[in-house]
């Protein structure tokens, strides 16, 4: 295993000045929902939700990198970009570096796609960034591989979890594999209660530093579950949630993070705080300090939680 952390206590959020319900992605995104509530209604509530988590966080001391709206960044033409909210399914870091960009499937997710902004951030604030690298084409049609939504990387025993589905193709996620050379990737179908591949690998299952949480309910073959759960328990201790949990509670899509001091902290909501059940939040609390967020309209409209909306920034500061 290499000797590098799991985790990070630097996060690069994006502020949600377009957020709303997308079209798009609502085609195969069984968590988002409408609400009853002007357009103008939605965005207040998301960016006071996003204001609030974003302080909670830098006063347990994490660092937290805003990008904020480019005025040349996004051309007219291309319209709103409601998800911009979620940035770590278009670009991930990596330790020695790296700053990666992914092929996303929906079309106006594309346009969030803001790596040159991203570099002169990280940049800005003392981080080095050696290599940019675009997975597949920029003009990709057909093989997506949206970033840590669909892949779950464990760094240090340079193993990769990713469940199939229209944003995570077999090939775009080997072309990854071989591309940083982790020694595995796993992939595995799923199967949500309504009979569809989720959307997203991070909304099934989160790593932390000795623990993992999982959904194995979703996971139809029995062979595939098998191969996943020994896997993961060869290096964390497992919390298996049920398909509710999952899909109600957003208890999946969490995020392990560290302040400066190196405390470590467990980010989630509150909607997946309450789901979890007593047993399951007393084990987590025997690895980091909770702290839940309430997301709600985050949560209903776009369909993502809290780990959706932290980009991990594991470049070394200079």
């Amino acid at each position: 295993m290499l000797d590098v952390s799991r985790t990070t206590d630097t996060i690069l959020m994006v502020r949600p000045y377009d957020f709303g319900f997308n079209e798009e992605t609502g085609l195969d995104n069984e968590f988002q929902k409408r609400l009853d509530i002007s357009e103008q209604e939605i965005n207040k509530k998301a960016n006071l939700e996003f204001q609030a988590m974003v302080d909670t966080l830098r006063a347990e001391g994490v660092t937290v990198l805003i990008l904020e709206k480019s005025e040349t960044s996004l051309k007219p033409a291309q319209g709103k970009v409601p998800d911009a909210i979620f940035p770590n399914n278009w670009f991930s870091t990596e330790h020695d570096g790296t700053l990666l960009t992914y092929p996303m499937a929906a079309m106006n997710r594309r346009h969030e796609r803001r790596p040159e902004d991203v570099e002169k951030l990280l940049r800005a604030n003392g981080y080095k960034i050696r290599n940019v690298i675009n997975v597949g084409r920029l003009d990709e049609t057909n093989r997506f591989l949206e970033g840590t939504g669909s892949m779950i990387i464990d760094h240090r025993a340079e193993v990769v979890y990713a469940a199939r589905s229209n944003r995570c193709d077999d090939q775009q996620f080997d072309n990854f594999i071989r591309l940083r050379f982790y020694e595995e990737g796993i992939l595995f179908n799923t199967k949500s209660s309504m009979g569809t591949s989720i959307y997203h690998t991070n909304v099934m299952m989160s790593i932390g530093d000795e623990f993992a949480v999982i959904c194995l309910d979703c996971i139809p073959d029995k062979g595939e579950k098998q191969r996943v759960k020994v896997s993961l328990e060869k290096h964390f201790t497992l919390i298996e949630i049920s398909m509710a949990q999952m899909e109600n509670s957003f208890c999946g899509n969490i995020l392990q993070v560290n302040s400066a001091g190196g405390t470590p902290l467990i980010v989630m909501s509150k909607s997946a705080f309450e789901g979890f059940l007593p047993d399951q939040i007393k084990l987590l609390e025997g690895f980091g300090k909770i702290l839940p967020m309430d997301l709600a309209t985050i949560e209903s409209v776009g369909g993502g939680s809290a780990r959706c909306m932290m980009a991990e920034i594991f470049s070394e500061k200079k």
